[in-house]
């Protein structure tokens, strides 16, 4: 689209939510629309405001705005990154896009592994936690960035910030005015995101999130929305919430929709997941969600509402109750982390040994770590990994322990909000959704909602009898059935990991034992083969590490990375 004096030119992937108010605002400066369109207004605010309009927008979106008069080229992804934008620069010619298949077609975009990348997923399943992708010749712009380019000068390229989130002192608020606040905050985000000329749906998988979307939905909107909800219902009762999910679909009055997908369809589906995905991803719990997208899509949704970040702003993980004993602990308040450890032991389904490494790991000084991780049976660096291929090429295999300050739980927060967590989750949503011509929105992540969810004390957010997401809870009575906030399990989107891939064990043995596993140079294919045995027969415990294994060979195969430096 360009503007009306034809000097910019606008390219846009995404929603700007707030588009009604920007309009109203800048048409009592002048301007003039011509459409109804979020992208003219979006092109008016930059014509207006410059990069400034970044800092006003409501949405999430990938766009490049070019200047003809002044030859500059603007790209800027969202505060989150919820829409993905992609570059590289070769032989002074600069090109960008959503995804990157689409680049790897550009003549002289070459598959060279990124090393640390590769070792960070291997290792620790890490995925989109920095500009670096897994392959070296492409960036991807982080979120909350933009990147202005003189098209007459393609050499320097180097991105800028333009808002960010200071974990400054907690406010003072008492916790019913927090609660009232925040869900007023919700509440607001919610009717934004609903704006749309197609129907709207919601992913409902039974926890808190979701159900508040699905009761704010039907809250706001009254008994005239036709609500429909999807589903994934897990074959496995340790995993399955559909109990759950149909307290609230019958309370929101809505039309459910469930999907159950199995082992076979998994591998029936993954070349083309990792197709979709452009790399390797974390989880089958990435599955189900497509599963999810692609049930929505035979019914005809073409919106669909998502939890996504609400974990990570709230401390809905277990893997925070460690970090918010230690902020007691530092804080000088011992009797209340006592009283604190006591009531989290009792936690329904709390791995405790899990829970206590994490613990012994973040008060153990940095030099003691490695030797502690020996003696409790985790290595640095396991066996199937070939330490050296990565040391060849400047990877250190150390674990990625975080630097807490004294707010260590805001702190572990915010790192997974920006870095560890919700950006990989945000390219799984998006690339899901996208496959069945799906828009999926996330009403969690805006700056407003995030910026005051970090404002709050700890008690707040993870109460001192273990309860996660305290002043949530308190913010939805009256909105969501109070069955679903008194749980006290943590499910999450979980599949039965382990029966699939040990049902699959055929398959598993294929792509492993391949040719293609035995050409990749970073794994020690005998102490791979052994490992997987050792799982197989209860020797040593699942995790996630057989399913990186079989995604990673998958994935270099489809993608024809070859190994050679």
């Amino acid at each position: 689209m360009a503007s009306a004096d034809g000097r910019y030119y606008i390219v846009f992937n995404g929603e700007i939510y707030n588009y009604v108010e920007l309009r109203a605002e800048l048409k009592v400066l002048g301007y003039a629309f011509q459409s109804e369109s979020d992208t003219e207004v979006l092109l008016a605010a930059y014509s207006q405001w410059g990069r400034r309009a970044l800092e006003r927008l409501i949405g999430m979106f990938a766009f490049a705005i070019l200047d003809v008069e002044a030859r500059t080229l603007l790209l800027a992804r969202d505060f989150f990154g919820i829409k993905p934008l992609y570059y590289t620069c070769q032989d002074g010619t600069f090109a960008f896009a959503s995804e990157v298949k689409a680049l790897l077609e550009l003549p002289g975009t070459r598959r060279r592994l990124d090393a640390q990348q590769v070792y960070d997923y291997l290792r620790f399943g890490l995925s989109d936690h920095s500009p670096d992708t897994f392959l070296a010749d492409i960036r991807q712009l982080p979120a909350a960035h933009c990147l202005e380019l003189a098209l007459d000068d393609l050499a320097t390229i180097t991105p800028t910030c333009y808002w960010q989130i200071e974990l400054g002192e907690p406010i003072r608020l008492s916790f019913e005015s927090a609660a009232e606040q925040l869900r007023a905050l919700f509440l607001e985000n919610v009717r934004l995101h609903l704006r749309s000329d197609v129907p709207v749906g919601a992913c409902l998988s039974g926890g808190i999130d979701s159900s508040a979307i699905v009761m704010a939905m039907r809250h706001l909107q009254g008994r005239e929305l036709e609500l429909h909800t999807f589903s994934h219902i897990s074959e496995e009762q340790a995993t399955n919430e559909e109990a759950w999910i149909d307290v609230v679909g019958e309370a929101a009055g809505a039309i459910m929709h469930k999907v159950r997908p199995n082992a076979s369809e998994l591998a029936r589906d993954l070349d083309q997941m990792i197709h979709t995905q452009d790399y390797p991803f974390g989880s089958t719990s990435i599955y189900a969600q497509r599963r999810v997208f692609e049930l929505a899509g035979r019914a005809g949704i073409k919106v669909m509402l998502d939890g996504q970040g609400a974990d990570e702003i709230l401390g809905g993980y277990r893997y925070y109750l460690p970090t918010r004993l230690l902020s007691l602990a530092r804080s000088g308040k011992e009797l209340e982390a006592a009283r604190f450890l006591r009531n989290i032991l009792c936690l329904p389904g709390l791995n405790r040994r899990a829970f206590m490494t994490q613990v012994g790991g973040l008060l153990l000084p940095q030099r003691l770590r490695r030797s502690a991780l020996k003696l409790a049976g985790t290595p640095e660096a396991p066996a199937w990994l070939n330490v050296a291929w990565f040391t060849e090429r400047g990877v250190a295999p150390v674990m990625p322990w975080q630097r807490y300050a004294k707010d260590t739980l805001r702190d572990h927060l915010l790192g997974t909000l920006v870095e560890s967590s919700v950006p990989a989750l945000l390219r799984y949503e998006d690339r899901n959704s996208m496959a069945y011509s799906i828009e999926s929105r996330v009403p969690f992540l805006t700056p407003a909602l995030v910026g005051f969810a970090l404002s709050l004390p700890d008690e707040y957010i993870i109460a001192l009898d273990g309860t996660t997401k305290a002043i949530f809870r308190r913010a939805m009575r009256g909105i969501v059935p109070d069955v679903i906030l008194n749980r006290k399990d943590k499910i999450g989107f979980a599949t039965p990991e382990r029966s699939w891939l040990t049902t699959l064990r055929p398959w598993v043995d294929r792509i492993i034992d391949s040719d293609s596993a035995r050409r990749m140079p970073m794994l020690n294919e005998r102490a791979l083969q052994a490992e997987w045995q050792a799982i197989l027969a209860g020797r040593k415990p699942f995790d996630f590490r057989a399913w990186r294994w079989v995604n990673l060979i998958r994935w270099a195969e489809l993608f024809e990375v070859p190994f050679a430096d």
